[in-house]
């Protein structure tokens, strides 16, 4: 049975302990600035994105790896009699995953499978974990395929933002929300559902009101709580992610907590001091 090695893409945010504990391979999405485009976490920060962003006044663009980045990561597996297994980006929310599916057809069938997260984040980072532990047992990528498209549905995914500014300026929140919003002080609690960004929740006040009511809306289903491993991901929102952290090892008996630093692309999109929590049903 061949080898199988499991890949990702940046949004993934994974710690480099698990990458190199479980030999998982990163394609890196761009940040495009007018000045240049830069590789999500190899030649950018999150600090300087925001640093960038405050600076202009603009949020930088993100692309998808181009089908010739997946080749150019797969093909030494592959030609070393490996199997790979790619888990994407949502594919409603990029062309990341649509890439991977055109370099996956360079390849001999089945030597290269493509599975759509349909999340992000931490919610990507649960379904590699999953697929790097199941490979480490010895499973074959076809098998791990079909348990990760089994298992993505069950993967809830909330965040809260600190400012509704990168959501608008994105063009995933309209002017008039952001307006309101601000004018307000209502702190949304969103969710993604079926690629798209949803508020399920809406707290009136400070941040850290809208934080206990994320921490809450878990606890309200914390019988059905995968107990294997639970991410909280954060963008320099570190004591929103320790009150977490410390409120969820009291109140699950989940075996691991894991706190995360979403990356460039992410925090592109969300700005900083978002917190989030991710697990699986």
């Amino acid at each position: 049975m061949s080898i199988v090695k499991i890949f990702s893409d940046s949004t993934s945010d994974l710690p480099q302990g698990w990458k190199n504990t479980y030999d998982i391979g990163i394609v890196p999405l761009y940040v495009v600035f007018q000045d240049g485009t830069y590789k999500d976490g190899v030649d950018i920060t999150p600090e300087e994105v925001y640093r960038r962003v405050a600076a202009n006044g603009a949020l930088p663009k993100t692309a998808a790896p181009s089908p010739a980045d997946f080749i150019a990561a797969f093909e030494p597996v592959v030609s070393g009699g490996g199997d790979v297994v790619y888990i994407s980006l949502s594919s409603a929310l990029s062309s990341t995953y649509q890439n991977a599916l055109l370099a996956a057809g360079e390849f001999p069938e089945g030597r290269v499978r493509v599975v759509d997260s349909e999340t992000l984040c931490g919610g990507i980072a649960l379904l590699v974990m999953k697929a790097a532990r199941a490979a480490a047992q010895g499973h074959s990528s076809a098998e791990i395929a079909s348990m990760l498209e089994q298992c993505r549905s069950r993967v809830e995914t909330e965040f809260v933002v600190d400012t509704l500014d990168y959501l608008y300026m994105g063009g995933r929140c309209s002017g008039m929300q952001n307006f309101i919003g601000s004018l307000l002080k209502i702190r949304p609690v969103l969710r993604l559902i079926d690629g798209a960004i949803v508020p399920v929740s809406k707290v009136r006040g400070k941040k850290e009101k809208a934080v206990e009511q994320m921490l809450q809306n878990a606890l309200d289903n914390v019988d059905e709580i995968d107990q294997e491993l639970l991410i909280i991901a954060h963008t320099l929102a570190e004591e929103d992610a320790a009150f977490l952290e410390q409120a969820l090892r009291k109140q699950t008996k989940v075996q691991e907590i894991a706190v995360i630093n979403a990356g460039c692309v992410i925090g592109s999109h969300c700005g900083p001091a978002t917190v989030g929590l991710m697990y699986m049903r």
